[in-house]
């Protein structure tokens, strides 16, 4: 089923936070999917997709988790390939990602591995180094346990802290997998980002003044992001897919790389619209790419919801 504009009674679509030159949209035979208030959705392969829909350069922030070849049971995709056309295939989509990224645009790459397979990750960024600088890694914290002893002695921490994600796991050999990757590849290692919008305040507020940038209460994350999931009763309602992240996770990504620096946001994988969800949250157009209807279907039911949840948008521009 393709869902359009026409479908839901709307006008043509706003687009929202383009602060520089409008992003280059190919003119192409290709069909959204689902198109609403910026956000395009396509059903179709990621490189054929990109190479169709998208200009060079059009792309400021990237932001994806691809499939992990580690078994996941998707829909329409098939995660248990061999290794090395794995590996190849993840290789030319960074090549593709590469074309249409803007010089100074950063793509973020959430991946993970296994407890048995813990290699995955690194062997998908050693291909990705001949397309581009890794400029920065962060971890993405799934789960974490402190000790009040080793907190500190703050006002507002009175015991331990244990929150996050938690499942255990069985057997002897390996330690709770609480974390993944996001690595931050840019073209060259020069993108120049903005810190403090995903900073934090001093725990310690003595900190404020005594250096130079730090005149005011709000310090750098670093990249240890921690970023619990939603709980959730039913998996199949409020989470139909197998395998996503958090709203959060890409809302930060894109916020790091600066808002006045983003025309348009990508994910080639968008599954069940994550991304999407983020770039209207701070109000930038989003294009993505699946192969998986029911993943876009349950994608554009959450726009429409996000949609009618807030105040109508501004229009700006963004898309043709």
């Amino acid at each position: 089923m393709v869902v359009s504009r026409a479908d839901m009674g709307a006008e043509s679509p706003v687009v929202m936070g383009a602060s520089q030159d409008q992003p280059s949209i190919k003119q192409t035979q290709l069909t959204p999917y689902f198109e609403l208030n910026g956000v395009r959705l396509y059903k179709e392969d990621c490189l054929k997709g990109m190479q169709a829909v998208l200009q060079p350069g059009s792309v400021d922030v990237v932001v994806t988790s691809p499939p992990y070849n580690i078994g996941v049971k998707y829909n329409a995709y098939e995660d248990t390939r061999p290794k090395q056309d794995y590996l190849d295939w993840m290789e030319r989509v960074g090549v593709a990602v590469r074309r249409i990224l803007s010089d100074k645009g950063s793509f973020f790459l959430n991946v993970g591995g296994t407890l048995k397979d813990p290699w995955i990750p690194l062997e998908i960024a050693e291909r990705m180094r001949k397309t581009f600088a890794l400029q920065n890694t962060i971890h993405w914290i799934k789960s974490i346990a402190i000790p009040k002893r080793d907190a500190g002695k703050y006002e507002n921490i009175k015991g331990d802290i244990a929150v996050g994600h938690y499942k255990p796991i069985g057997g002897k050999r390996f330690l709770n997998d609480a974390h993944e990757y996001i690595f931050h590849f840019t073209k060259d290692g020069d993108v120049e980002l903005d810190r403090l919008a995903v900073g934090v305040p001093y725990q310690d507020k003595s900190n404020i003044g005594r250096w130079k940038k730090a005149q005011r209460d709000l310090r750098d994350r670093g990249n240890t992001w921690f970023i619990p999931y939603e709980t959730i009763w039913d998996r199949e309602t409020q989470r139909p897919h197998p395998s996503t992240f958090p709203v959060s996770l890409p809302e930060m990504c894109i916020k790091v790389h600066g808002l006045d620096r983003t025309r348009l946001v990508l994910d080639p994988f968008v599954g069940i619209g994550t991304t999407a969800l983020a770039s209207l949250k701070v109000r930038k157009p989003c294009i993505g790419f699946d192969v998986d209807e029911a993943y876009l279907k349950e994608a554009s039911e959450r726009v429409k919801a996000f949609k009618s949840s807030t105040e109508p948008l501004g229009n700006s521009q963004g898309t043709d």
